[in-house]
Order: structure tokens, then C-alpha cells, then sequence
């Protein structure tokens, strides 16, 4: 009785989901293209094929690894955001690897020279300033550069179910915001890849030997619960749904629950006009370090069962903001949150005192603009 509800209970998960499956949960597709290769894998902890990890899983296949590199937070993802990864080999399979996060966000031509093909492999949540995307950029510019194929092991995008926000100016471009599209960009890594690539973003406009091995059973209207967090601050569904709205606060002395064991769910500050919500941000190993006001008691509001805030939304900052009489004691770094925004009209408009409303509109030209350019790369039916 016991197996038939397990197999009901697993029909019932297939059905809801679609029976969706990554890119690197088809090896029927991929191991062809690896065979009798010399392989580097760009991939972090997200980078799973059930329940093992895809160096694991391709070295039992026979596949020959050459390195690895890993992307901001590390190669096993427990490090915190800014924080410096440094080189070495993976103790578990003594692999080489390589930092692409810090002073070299690049691969080297000699970190490539005895590579054939190079696999990118990470979760993304579809926000620009989520700095995957960034190192997935650097890559294929690099093989492109040198010669050598990139494949993409697509995975869907919690957020890819919209688009929202304000279309980055190039003026503002960063390794927090390379390409012109808005905060929320409504594509899957691959379908990214294949807009940088096709719209001639790389440096140059060179072209980079692109492969995309896509996600089976999606489509961008599909819920898709991450299986693993996909950096050490986004623990849950909620926190990558507030994600893009609350990490703006990010540049004002405001806390986002950094430090607690619910980022990106709370907002609060040192003061008991800013909510009934109390908590503490401190010191957690693996997920901040000595964040923002650490053993300081905040007031605030507690997003973690709010069923607003599921898209992106000013809503929170504006409320924030208006609390403070100075500015300057909110919005701290102020050339931090142009760099987010990828604009300094949205702080002028700010402090024009437009409405959520009105500076959305704002933004709606350049929005369909850059959905018509998207169209032209969704590997999956979009959104309605």
C-alpha cells in the first residue's frame, strides 16, 4: 500500500510540475557532445543532476574534466555575497579550481588553451543584478575569444513569469548590470545567452559556438520551486519572489534580514516607528558576515507570509524612504543603487515624489522595446 501511494504521490508531483527536467537532467542529449573531450565546468552547488552534482556525475561517466570555475559565492556556494573566492582543488575529487569572482571574472586564454568545450551550469532567479548571469557573460566572451564551444544546461527561471523595472543605460553597466534589459528579464539562462549572443553584446560583437540544451515540460507561465537555494541569502521561494523588489534597500541603512535566518522576507530599521516586526541582524557562518546593523534591534515589517510583493514592485522602498526627514541617513550609497537600478532617473523621479505608478509608466517604452527583442530568443511558449 506503502508503493502505491509513493507512486501516486510521485505521478501527482510529475503532473504538476510538467515532468520538468534541467538541461542536465537529460545526459542522453549532452554526453554525445562531451565524449573524447577535455571538459571545464562552470557550475556551484545548484549545479545538480538529482541528487548529485554534475562533476560527480560526469566524472563517473567517464567524462574528462580538465577544471572548474566558480562564480561568485564558490564552487560549493558558502560564501558570502562580495565576499573573495580564492583557487584551489576540490577536496572531494581534487579537480583544479578557478575563480571567476573578484580580480579574475574572466577566464584566462591559458585557463581555456587545453579545454575543448566548457559547460555552464548554475541556477539563475532572473533578476540583472543577480551576478551569475555576469560570470555567464565573461565565459562566453572568453570562449568566443579563444576558440572553444560553450554548452548551457538550462534550468527554468523562478521569476521568468514577467518582465519589470527599468531598462539598464550602459552608462550604468557593472558586473551588477551588463546588458540592457530590465531588472526583471523574464528568460532563462539560455534564452539570455542566446540574446547576448545574438544581439552582439559580447565585446566586439563576436560570436561565441553556443549550444543550448533546453529545459523539457516548461514554459514560462510553469511555478518552479528551486530544489537548492541558490545562494546562501535566498533561502525559499518567497525571498527569490522579493528578491528584485528588496535589493535596493541594499544601498540604504535599512535592513533586508541579513543576518537572520530570513533574508529577503523582513525589512527593518533602528527605529520603532518603522513597524511592529522586531528582529536582530548577527554574524551567520556560511551566510553573513558582519551584516548590516549586526546586534542592532530593527523594527519593521515581516514579509515572510505576505502574499503581496509577488512581483516586483517600489512599493517597500517608497514607504521607507519617506519615512526618513534626511535622505542621506537612508540612502546611503547612492552610486550603489544607480548601479542596481542601472539608471539615476529612478532616483530623481524618487525624489520628484512620483507615485509607484508613475514611475512605472515611465519605464513601459523601453519595456516593450525590449520585449519585442526578446521574443526573437524565448526557447519556450511565454507568458500570457
Amino acid at each position: 500500500m506503502r508503493i502505491v501511494l509513493l507512486v501516486f504521490l510521485v505521478i501527482c508531483f510529475e503532473f504538476a510540475t510538467g515532468g520538468i527536467k534541467p538541461g542536465s537532467d537529460q545526459p542522453e542529449k549532452y554526453l554525445p557532445l562531451l565524449e573524447g573531450k577535455k571538459v571545464g565546468l562552470v557550475v556551484n552547488h545548484t549545479s545538480m543532476v538529482g541528487e548529485q552534482h554534475l562533476l560527480d556525475f560526469l566524472l563517473l561517466k567517464g567524462v574528462t574534466v580538465m577544471r572548474v570555475f566558480a562564480p561568485e559565492h564558490g564552487f560549493r556556494g558558502k560564501a558570502d555575497a562580495g565576499e573573495t573566492i580564492t583557487d584551489g582543488k576540490d577536496a572531494e575529487t581534487g579537480v583544479q579550481i578557478v575563480s571567476l569572482y573578484g580580480n579574475n571574472k574572466k577566464p584566462k586564454a591559458e585557463q581555456l588553451d587545453d579545454l575543448d568545450v566548457v559547460v555552464f551550469d548554475i541556477q539563475d532567479v532572473g533578476v540583472r543584478f543577480y551576478t551569475y548571469i555576469s560570470t555567464m557573460h565573461y565565459v562566453m566572451e572568453s570562449c568566443a575569444e579563444n576558440d572553444k564551444s560553450l554548452i548551457i544546461f538550462d534550468r527554468p527561471n523562478p521569476n521568468g513569469d514577467y518582465v519589470a523595472g527599468p531598462v539598464l543605460d550602459l552608462k550604468f553597466r557593472s558586473f551588477v548590470g551588463m546588458h540592457p534589459i530590465p531588472v526583471v528579464h523574464g528568460c532563462t539562462v539560455g534564452e539570455l545567452a542566446l540574446m547576448i549572443d545574438g544581439e552582439g553584446w559580447l565585446n566586439d560583437q563576436i560570436k561565441c559556438d553556443l549550444n543550448v540544451i533546453p529545459v523539457a515540460n516548461y514554459n514560462h507561465n510553469t511555478p518552479y520551486s528551486l530544489p537548492v537555494k541558490p545562494s546562501p541569502n535566498l533561502p525559499n521561494d518567497q525571498a527569490i519572489r522579493l528578491y528584485p523588489s528588496l535589493c535596493f534597500f541594499e544601498a540604504t541603512s535599512a535592513s533586508i534580514g541579513r543576518g537572520t535566518q530570513f533574508p529577503f522576507q523582513v525589512i527593518g530599521y533602528p527605529d520603532e516607528q518603522f513597524g511592529d516586526f522586531v528582529f536582530t541582524p548577527k554574524s551567520i557562518d556560511g551566510m553573513a558576515k558582519n551584516p548590516k546593523q549586526e546586534g542592532v534591534t530593527c523594527y519593521g515589517i515581516d514579509l515572510r507570509n505576505s502574499s503581496c510583493g509577488k512581483k516586483f514592485t517600489l512599493s517597500y522602498f517608497l514607504e521607507f524612504y519617506h519615512k526618513f526627514d534626511d535622505e542621506s541617513v537612508f540612502l546611503t550609497r547612492e552610486r550603489w543603487f544607480n548601479l542596481l537600478a542601472g539608471t539615476d532617473k529612478l532616483i530623481q523621479e524618487i525624489r520628484a515624489g512620483k507615485s509607484c505608478q508613475e514611475i512605472e509608466a515611465s519605464w513601459q517604452r523601453e519595456l516593450n522595446e525590449y520585449l519585442a527583442i526578446r521574443k526573437n530568443y524565448l526557447l519556450y511558449p511565454d507568458f500570457d
